[in-house]
């Protein structure tokens, strides 16, 4: 059973009705006393990350997250919140991906980086089972983990960054896989399907 933890910051109906497309109904949860009864978890997110995580905190969720020791995966901001730090409003986020969040530099680009781009420098891990360089996601953020060893996938968007991430059972998609049609499917059913050694 899956729960998508509900921090009123994202569209949760998009996410839940991606995995009901697989044949899984997740369960949308508020009180952090129900996330051990899941079997993985879904941190979504959207907006700023200093509200998310001032709201996050207010719901108790950040020992909640700590102490869980199944699958997981935050998306989008919800990715973001699973780094150490953002600089969107300085924050100390989470802690449970080894890295930092900043203002994605796009020289001449425009800002934010939204549309569909390609995944590169893809890692071999559970979650990027049958994903390769050819194939698009969809993105719409303007700050971005910077790559490092924790990073499974990176983008290139007027500089890299890291699009999936991973660090014992906790990762996260940059993009957002319920809008990246059967790409983002697949990466959904790896989550399903990612089991911790």
């Amino acid at each position: 059973m899956i729960a998508i933890i509900n921090t009123g910051c994202a569209n949760i109906n998009s996410v839940r009705f991606a995995f009901e497309r697989l044949g899984v109904t997740p369960e949308v949860i508020t009180d952090p006393a129900q996330l051990q009864h899941f079997e993985r978890a879904i941190l979504p997110g959207v907006g700023h990350a200093k509200v998310a995580m001032e709201r996050l905190k207010q719901g108790g969720w950040p020992q909640a997250i700590a102490e869980y020791d199944k699958p997981l995966m935050g998306i989008c901001l919800g990715m973001q919140l699973l780094c150490e730090h953002t600089n969107e409003g300085d924050v100390t986020c989470l802690g449970m991906i080894p890295g930092n969040v900043q203002l994605l530099e796009v020289g001449e680009l425009t800002s934010p980086h939204m549309g569909w781009n390609n995944l590169n420098n893809i890692k071999a891990h559970p979650l990027t089972k049958r994903i390769d360089q050819h194939q698009q996601v969809y993105f719409v953020h303007s700050f971005a983990h910077t790559p490092n060893d924790s990073s499974l996938a990176q983008c290139e968007y007027g500089s890299a960054f890291s699009a999936i991430v991973a660090n014992d059972n906790y990762a996260g998609m940059q993009f957002h896989p319920e809008r990246s049609a059967k790409v983002g499917a697949q990466l959904l059913q790896n989550f399903i399907d990612w089991q911790l050694p």
